[in-house]
């Protein structure tokens, strides 16, 4: 039989009532442990429980939520040894995006990481100004680690590989509260020149992506997860 046309993948209701879900978990409007039902997450969407259905479905497959009842759920939390699994995937997965992003990105992609990396300095220098301790101290940590984020989704991106871009989506979802919380502890006091350093680490990650290098932005990147998920385990898991 010849082979068929694709045809375009409409966005459905339930595409987007996963895609509102998956990033309140991420951004942990929807914290870890709390309980939900299909009819508030549907009313908060404003649309009906059939659609919210369908996304529950596919984040409890991406085990970031469990099934607590015919139509409630809570959300996932993870013990340190699934989270140190976890992170280890990351580590490599983000090495290989990197590796790939050297090799396949395109100058309107590099061009959008430099300017997203161009924000966070401009970000970072009123940090600095900022009274330690207060809200406006927080809205901007916040900010910025938000462009860091965006900044690692533009080199998943920029990889081309469309399956390693959904395993690494899912993947950042697991440990994003220990990510946030994390970042707001440390970035004063004595762990601050450490914040300094993995901040840095992404311009020299990009300078790599720029030049092509894909093995020295594997190797960048691997170190900057490794380095990262060491804080989230510790910020999750104190001794």
């Amino acid at each position: 039989m010849a082979l068929l046309p694709q045809l375009p993948s409409p966005v459905t209701l339930g595409d987007q009532a996963y895609a509102a879900i998956h990033e309140a978990i991420v951004t942990g409007a929807l914290k870890r442990g709390e309980k939900v039902t299909e009819r508030g997450l549907a009313e908060s969407l404003d649309i009906s429980a059939t659609p919210v259905r369908e996304a529950l479905r596919r984040l409890e497959q991406d085990r970031l939520v469990e099934r607590t009842g015919p139509r409630s759920v809570r959300i996932a939390q993870f013990g340190e040894e699934e989270l140190r699994e976890f992170t280890m995937m990351e580590d490599a997965l983000r090495a290989l995006a990197a590796r790939l992003a050297a090799e396949k990105s395109t100058a309107a992609q590099r061009r959008e990481m430099s300017d997203c990396l161009d924000e966070a300095d401009t970000l970072r220098g009123r940090l600095h100004d900022a009274a330690p301790g207060t809200g406006a101290e927080r809205d901007l940590v916040l900010e910025i680690q938000g462009l860091m984020r965006h900044f690692h989704m533009l080199v998943d991106r920029a990889s081309g590989n469309a399956t390693l871009v959904q395993m690494l989506r899912t993947v950042d979802a697991f440990g994003s509260e220990e990510r946030r919380n994390g970042i707001l502890s440390e970035v004063r006091g004595e762990h601050a020149k450490v914040v300094d350093e993995r901040y840095r680490q992404h311009r020299v990650i990009f300078e790599a992506i720029a030049a092509g290098n894909g093995e020295r932005a594997e190797e960048l990147m691997r170190a900057h997860s490794h380095t990262s998920n060491i804080s989230r385990i510790a910020t999750r898991f104190p001794n």
